[in-house]
């Protein structure tokens, strides 16, 4: 890149509302620094915006300039796509507004929005958004991925709530977007990540849950994961879509539920969560204590908006990280042994491997109802490697990808675009499916420069 004239960058901060930061600047290293701990990368601008006019600024001035262009949500994804060197990001953690508009059950949300702040405003309501499961996540990056969470069994994917949104494309342009307004770029951003504008503005359709749901754990010595794993296999198929469980491998963590002397064995840990009251769910959560001899259990009712922060302490920002992911239609008995293999191998106590039930509502929709195209999905899971040692990288990326070579001949060859880490750029097509020819056609109508390339990126070259 060109080193931009002082008097240029003069110009672009007199035109923001927001600041403009560049190195050296009090607040810039704590600006570039995201979730995963591993992306450290110096941009030459951050423009923090203070709305919409601010991001159809900074988008003309990259275009015009001929920038590298970022965007920030979040900051939580695990390829570190919110920050890029030498470039121009656009940062919109000052823009978290979320409005409820309880009489039309709609929500307002502010393209840096996190899902707590989703939870929180909806939630007052009786309200909410089918999300995913860690509270600080960017509600902008989980639903332009597709989003998943504990509700999408029952109100389908995040992507099937989104009812318009506003966007600014890379001609620096604000387009309100919807089923009838430019209805193949609203199809695009259903699922095709950030490759077609700075999304500053989603319109959610709201649904009544909680205030308050029933949640927990229910936790198992991982000696008995193969019976506990292959009884949740089989127990799944018969759930209601107002139940989900998620397996969890790992090291217990010091959970208060669980005797002293577990802490820190192998165990699989069984999130179970419903809508329902506790005595409504009880029946249909009770034959999950005979998969095994329980070591602790914690279920009861809870706030759903509390649930939704249940797991923050084990993703905290601030790690590295490192994630291989596969989706399955379904989980063998090969596929059950490998993952309890490599659960029994976790190069860090912070490792994980889990499987994230989907299933239910989020699989009624057509391949081609969204850009996000996984529709025959019963389980994603993502090899989760985390550590904080930079001397740990080489040993706890290798257990991840040595894991995710092993099950791969048992899984659906699909994968969550949301999940794919820096270096699967090979694998994009596999997130994409049939849908691929369809989103390069928007693509080349809406960014036919590839202006927003890095992401997970489809270039309007196919």
């Amino acid at each position: 890149m060109a080193a931009l004239k002082e008097e240029t960058v003069d110009g672009l901060r007199a035109a923001l509302r927001g600041p403009l930061l560049q190195p050296g600047d009090p607040d810039y290293d704590g600006a570039r620094q995201i979730w995963n701990a591993m992306i450290d990368r110096r941009p030459a601008l951050i423009a923090r915006c203070a709305g919409t006019a601010d991001v159809c600024t900074a988008v003309a001035f990259a275009r015009d300039h001929g920038l590298p262009l970022a965007v920030r949500g979040g900051g939580h994804n695990i390829a570190g796509n919110a920050i890029c060197d030498d470039g121009l990001v656009i940062d919109l953690a000052g823009m978290r507004s979320v409005h409820v508009d309880p009489d039309a059950c709609l929500a307002y949300v502010d393209g840096g929005a996190l899902l707590a702040d989703v939870d929180h405003e909806t939630q007052a309501c009786g309200l909410a958004v089918p999300l995913g499961i860690n509270s600080t996540t960017g509600a902008a990056g989980l639903t332009l991925g597709g989003g998943f969470g504990w509700l999408s069994r029952m109100l389908g994917l995040t992507v099937d709530s989104l009812v318009g949104a506003e966007i600014v494309t890379a001609d620096a342009r604000r387009r309100h977007i919807g089923p009838r307004q430019e209805p193949d770029l609203f199809w695009a951003i259903r699922g095709g990540g950030g490759n077609f504008g700075v999304v500053t503005r989603f319109e959610f359709a709201l649904h009544a849950v909680g205030p308050l749901v029933t949640a927990g754990l229910v936790v198992f010595p991982a000696a008995q994961g193969q019976a506990v794993l292959r009884r949740y296999r089989d127990y799944v198929d018969t759930l209601p879509n107002d139940v989900s469980i998620w397996a969890v491998l790992r090291k217990a963590p010091p959970l208060p539920f669980l005797p002293q002397a577990v802490h820190g064995q192998d165990i699989v840990a069984l999130a179970v969560f419903s809508t329902r009251p506790p005595e409504e769910a009880e029946p249909v959560l009770a034959p999950v204590r005979s998969f095994g001899d329980v070591l602790g259990e914690h279920v009861g009712a809870v706030p759903y908006a509390a649930w939704q922060k249940t797991f923050d302490p084990l993703l905290a920002p601030g790690a590295r990280n490192y994630w291989k992911s596969h989706n399955f239609t379904t989980l063998s008995d090969e596929a059950v042994d490998l993952v309890l293999r490599y659960a029994a191998a976790v190069p860090t106590p912070q490792c994980e491997i889990f499987l994230g039930l989907i299933g239910g509502r989020a699989n009624e929709p057509a391949v081609d109802a969204t850009a996000y195209p996984h529709r025959n999905v019963m389980y994603a899971m993502n090899v989760h490697g985390r550590w904080l040692d930079a001397a740990d990288d080489a040993r706890c990326v290798a257990w991840a990808r040595e894991f995710f070579a092993a099950v791969a001949p048992y899984a659906a060859g699909s994968v969550y675009i949301n999940f794919l880490t820096q270096d699967e750029g090979a694998r994009i097509h596999e997130a994409y499916g049939t849908n691929w020819d369809r989103l390069v056609q928007v693509k080349r109508r809406y960014d036919p420069d590839n202006l927003f390339r890095f992401n997970h990126n489809i270039a309007p070259a196919g």
